[in-house]
Order: structure tokens, then sequence, then C-alpha cells
């Protein structure tokens, strides 16, 4: 194997990881726009799906911050009408 290039093993961990996060994402996202949860409640979810997304991908938060955090922002707006 090539220095500096993933194993097969280390490239289904990773596909694996990016699977649970678009799951948790999605499942997050559900719960929030068919529930009737306070506010404070919706934004601690929110705020508990970075803190595992970081946990899964310890040096991808400016991907999170790109790629989910808009979504989940969005999503906020639109259910709680806030700017």
């Amino acid at each position: 194997m090539l220095p500096g290039k993933p194993s097969e093993a280390e490239i289904q961990e990773e596909s694996r990881r990016a699977r649970r996060l678009q799951f948790m994402v999605q499942l997050v996202m559900s719960v929030i726009s068919q529930g009737n949860l306070p506010i404070e409640e919706a934004a601690e979810l929110v705020a508990s799906t970075k803190r595992a997304a970081l946990s899964l991908f310890p040096d991808k938060e400016f991907a999170y911050d790109l790629i989910y955090q808009p979504r989940l922002q969005r999503l906020m707006r639109e259910k709680y009408r806030i700017c």
C-alpha cells in the first residue's frame, strides 16, 4: 500500500460514518419539522447534531458548516418563523 493512501477498511469506515451523519441529520430535520417541539428543544437538537458530527469527523467543522448548518438553519427559520 502507498503511504498516505487510505486502506479499504479506512474508506469503508469513513463511508459508514458519513451515512450515520446523513441519517442523523435527516432524523433531526424530520423530528423538528413534524413535531411540536419548543424552539429551545429544537435548537438543542441542532447543537447536539453538530457536536455528534464533530465527534464523527473532528477535522471537518468547515464542511459541516457548509453542508448541514444551512439546512438546519433554514428549517428553524421556516418552522419557528425566526429571522
